[in-house]
């Protein structure tokens, strides 16, 4: 599938979403869970990250938190905040609207006079 340059804008944001809705995780947990779940399809650069991170943390969708982590290292867990889940329902929304759409338009076998 796509690389992170290729992803559609604001995909990257919504997959964070998904993720933190989930639970909260750190960066490192994000970044692995969708090269897991992507089965290695979308790997996501630290500097993407990190910048779509603070975008939904200044906008409020997130909310973020220094812990300890597992290896008891300091880490910034990231968590869904209420306008967050509100966003992602929304855009998962527009998503489906917009994939199943894509996926009839790859379906054609002939043009419609």
């Amino acid at each position: 599938m796509s690389r992170p340059n290729d992803l559609i804008q604001g995909t990257l944001d919504l997959l964070i979403l998904k993720l933190v809705d989930l639970q909260p995780m750190h960066g490192w947990s994000i970044a692995r869970q969708l090269d897991l779940a992507s089965r290695g399809d979308l790997q996501v650069t630290e500097a993407s990250l990190y910048a779509a991170l603070h975008r939904l943390e200044q906008n409020g969708l997130i909310a973020g938190e220094w812990k300890a982590s597992a290896n008891n290292r300091r880490a910034k867990y990231y968590s869904i905040r209420r306008a967050g889940q509100r966003h992602l329902e929304q855009e998962t929304g527009e998503w489906n609207r917009l994939s199943s759409a894509i996926g009839r338009v790859m379906r054609l076998r002939t043009i419609t006079p």
